[in-house]
């Protein structure tokens, strides 16, 4: 067992140090290395994106009949082929089977991966295992975004090419760790299990626990897409600062996940995601604030509120994906967890609409995402009892088997 979290934790850091590399310049790439026009890069990495939304379902039954290390292993090639397309590409055509193949194993990768992680770490709750993996992954991005940044500076347009093709090696190692180092068993249920096993459409709690989780999720977008337009547009910050924030919050997502877990271990799982979700609201709120402040304080100030919306997507995070772990019936627990991960990638689609709310007001992003987190924190209080009691609460059910 313990070689088995070994070589998962050591093949995701690897997955994720080659993300760091190249996902965050995907579009520059397109646009200085292929040469496309900003406008046509921007929709072929976008249709990649829409395309992806396809794979959930299917990858789904593949989890529940397959089992989810065979699933990840494929996501792992699917996503190296992607990264080698765009190596190659020359016209817009390949930049959309890139996307597209990248995209598309994305999804694959993350309607699997919450399975493996659940198969890898044995009986009980997951919680701790999912925040491990969190933290690993965060490393490895953080590191690869560094490593790409001294890359461009030391061997300038040649870099994007270095950083796409180790994106590509980094998948293929990652799938070949797995292969030959990991040693899980899947037990695939019988017709009659599945039969006697409601869909996750059929499970209403669980779609409104999507539902939920997509309301949250928003703000994890907003951030990443909405901080730099916010800094450098609005509060005319310096250049530098949304790249610090990023940083900020990698390294405490890298660090702090397990502590999180402690601080609020004697919670219900939806009490601790809607303590999350209200942190996002306070986030938004003295976020706002800087609007107000001297020029001269807002470094500081935005890092300050940082802390906050780390603090908040960490308790949220770890505990959405333990509790729909959790809340999935074994027989069609591929399904379950691939429908749940609508609730990221529609955030994901929504959240540069919602950024180009600036446009209109600086302050309706913020209004729209705070009220999503309220909604959120309101739905998890009244979504709690609805769920089971297993899953809302891993802490009775230990206390009964003691």
């Amino acid at each position: 067992m313990a070689r088995n979290r070994i070589a998962l934790l050591f093949a995701l850091g690897i997955d994720n140090f080659g993300s760091g590399l190249f996902l965050p310049l995907a579009v520059v790439y397109v646009t200085q290395v292929v040469g496309l026009p900003l406008g046509q890069a921007g929709t072929a990495v976008t249709v990649g994106m829409l395309a992806g939304l396809l794979v959930p379902p299917l990858a789904g039954r593949f989890v529940d009949r397959a089992g989810p290390r065979a699933v990840v292993i494929a996501a792992q090639f699917v996503q190296a082929a992607g990264a080698l397309t765009y190596l190659v590409a020359e016209g817009a055509g390949l930049v959309v089977v890139a996307a597209v193949l990248l995209s598309a194993g994305q999804q694959l990768f993350y309607c699997a991966l919450f399975a493996l992680i659940a198969d890898v770490s044995g009986d009980g709750p997951r919680d701790r295992s999912f925040a491990l993996v969190s933290m690993v992954r965060s490393a490895g991005f953080g590191i690869g975004g560094l490593v790409v940044g001294a890359l461009l500076t030391g061997a300038g347009p040649v870099a994007y090419r270095i950083a796409v093709a180790a994106d590509a090696v980094t998948f293929v190692i990652a799938a070949l760790v797995l292969a030959l180092l990991l040693r899980v068993r899947h037990r695939k249920a019988t017709e009659a299990e599945q039969a006697k096993a409601a869909g996750p459409l059929r499970d209403r709690p669980f779609l409104a626990l999507i539902a939920i989780s997509g309301l949250f999720g928003l703000g994890m977008d907003f951030f990443l897409v909405g901080i730099p337009v916010y800094v450098l547009d609005q509060l005319r910050g310096p250049p530098w600062l949304p790249g610090a924030i990023l940083a900020l919050t990698t390294a405490i997502s890298s660090v702090a996940g397990t502590l999180a877990l402690r601080a609020t271990r004697r919670f219900r799982r939806t009490t601790a995601m809607a303590l999350g979700a209200i942190g996002y609201a306070v986030w938004c709120a003295v976020s706002l604030l800087a609007t107000v402040l001297p020029s001269g304080w807002l470094p500081g100030y935005l890092l300050a509120c940082t802390l906050v919306f780390s603090a908040a997507s960490l308790v949220f995070g770890i505990r959405a994906n333990a509790i729909a772990e959790a809340v999935a019936p074994p027989a069609v627990r591929g399904r379950y967890l691939a429908a749940f991960q609508y609730a990221f990638t529609g955030a994901q689609i929504v959240a540069p609409a919602v950024v180009a709310l600036f446009s209109v007001a600086v302050w309706a992003p913020w209004l729209l995402v705070a009220a999503c987190a309220g909604l959120s924190a309101a739905g998890l209080r009244w979504l709690s009892p609805r769920l089971p009691e297993h899953a809302v609460d891993p802490n009775a059910r230990m206390e009964v088997n003691a």
